[in-house]
């Protein structure tokens, strides 16, 4: 399904047809689910996010006014979700478990240590940037957002979005080298 595709099942749920939500849903929940699980860390919590993002999309769906791609309108209401979610559980959720991702079959048993060890550093320098920078990163390179959709969902210019992304990735640049033991 293009992304005009899903403005116009989003037009057929703003209607009253709410069961063709079950479309976007089916497209979209892996992907906001790794969004929050990228950010906070939390596999149940990312879970229940995910939900809550759906269940908001239902009860304002009269708000989609189709002037953006609906994936923007979508991630504007999971930031919204997420900001919730950070005040009320008003602590840091340790970013451990995000990215746990099998190494390439056919790696030598040395290789595959060394993989596993620059995920665990890749983890650890993503928990150091801060809330903002991990975001950008997230949405830019995870998520695979062009620059002008970020923009639009940070209500910002997109050389706004290209500074903050350059900055995170230096940022992450430096964090991993520090952890690794190398120079920045």
């Amino acid at each position: 399904m293009n992304a005009r595709a899903d403005e116009q099942v989003m037009e057929k749920v703003k209607a009253g047809k709410v069961e063709m939500l079950a479309i976007l849903f089916e497209k979209y929940n892996v992907k906001l689910y790794n969004f929050f699980l990228r950010l906070n860390g939390d596999r149940g919590g990312s879970e229940d996010l995910v939900q809550d993002v759906f269940f908001r999309i239902l009860k304002y769906r009269g708000s989609f006014r189709g002037d953006c791609k609906f994936s923007t309108w979508m991630y504007r209401i999971a930031r919204n979700v997420n900001v919730d979610y950070m005040k009320k559980n008003k602590k840091d959720v340790p970013l451990e478990e995000q990215w746990d991702e099998e190494a390439a079959s056919g790696l030598r048993p040395e290789e595959k240590v060394r993989a596993d060890q620059d995920r665990l550093f890749l983890r650890k320098a993503m928990a150091k940037l801060t809330w903002k920078k991990r975001e950008v990163l997230v949405l830019s390179r995870f998520q695979e957002m062009k620059y002008k959709e970020i923009a639009q969902l940070l209500d910002c210019s997109i050389e706004s979005v290209k500074i903050e992304v350059h900055r995170a990735i230096k940022d992450l640049r430096k964090a991993y080298l520090s952890l690794k033991g190398g120079t920045a």
